[in-house]
């Protein structure tokens, strides 16, 4: 096997985001849910000799991606953990906006974690992937996981959680939020209350679960957000942050109906559907 095409990297939604405290390291303690949706990257694999990893970007329209994006660090990363000589030239289809809260970057990550142990032949087991994929990103294991989630701690501690179908509109607006300074800022509330599994699914509605402590700061820092979330109020949605901003959320059974021509100009807008399992799921094994 020297090739592996289409191989899907699909984007998550936050259904909410509580900060519960703050570690002696300055890292965020947190608790959310992690909803996989079917809106995807789309990465090719060639396996190469020489060990050289290379990337370009096909099809998507936002910025250009820095040579050394996640892609190519988790490629190197496989590498060094394993010794592996073989190299591999990736193409890259970047549908998931960037600077959304939607994962992307660690979905592409996690995508060529799965894609590459399998076309060098390397055989890791998910444990050892999870660990390689933590060293790039808190939220790489989420998407290495293969489920839906509960998620705690850093991002790190991750329970598998079942959800119900349903559609939801995704917005993004063409501004993004600067995570750092989300996270720098003090106004950020870090005390929520902890939340149990059982709380969340008692509750009358998952998808409106609780809330997004990043939300009030995000939104001073990128004014388009609180344009979205009233636009979706006059949709008659329910709608939230996702992550850190700037892409926003509701559900919304008739998503495909709702008259996007009153958003203001380069909003994204997409119809999107949860998924059961990651579409990878059974590289795991």
């Amino acid at each position: 096997m020297r090739q592996l095409l289409d191989v899907p990297a699909p984007a998550k939604l936050n259904l909410f985001l509580h900060i519960t405290g703050r570690r002696a390291d300055g890292y965020h303690l947190l608790q959310s849910v992690f909803m996989l949706i079917d809106w995807c990257d789309t990465l090719q694999f060639e396996r190469r000799a020489g060990g050289v990893i290379s990337r370009e970007d096909i099809g998507g329209s936002g910025p250009a991606l820095p040579e050394q994006d996640l892609v190519v660090r988790a490629a190197q990363a496989l590498q060094q953990a394993t010794g592996c000589e073989w190299g591999a030239h990736i193409a890259l289809d970047k549908q998931i906006p960037q600077e959304a809260g939607m994962g992307g970057g660690s979905s592409d990550a996690a995508s060529c974690l799965l894609a590459l142990n399998r076309l060098w032949g390397l055989k890791l087991p998910p444990e050892q992937l999870m660990q390689i994929g933590l060293q790039l990103g808190a939220d790489v294991p989420f998407f290495l996981g293969g489920d839906n989630a509960w998620v705690e701690g850093v991002g790190e501690q991750l329970t598998p959680i079942a959800l119900p179908a349903a559609e939801f509109l995704v917005l993004k607006p063409p501004t993004g939020a600067s995570t750092p300074k989300i996270f720098q800022s003090p106004a950020l509330k870090r005390d929520s209350s902890c939340s149990t599994i059982e709380d969340f699914v008692a509750s009358a509605s998952v998808f409106n679960y609780g809330h997004n402590d990043l939300q009030p700061v995000a939104i001073d820092l990128c004014p388009d957000i609180k344009i979205g979330l009233d636009w979706l109020r006059s949709q008659n949605l329910s709608g939230r942050m996702t992550g850190s901003g700037s892409a926003l959320f509701a559900p919304a059974s008739q998503a495909s109906v709702v008259d996007i021509t009153t958003l203001p100009a380069n909003w994204i807008a997409k119809s999107c559907k949860n998924l059961f399992e990651h579409p990878l799921k059974q590289w795991r094994k």
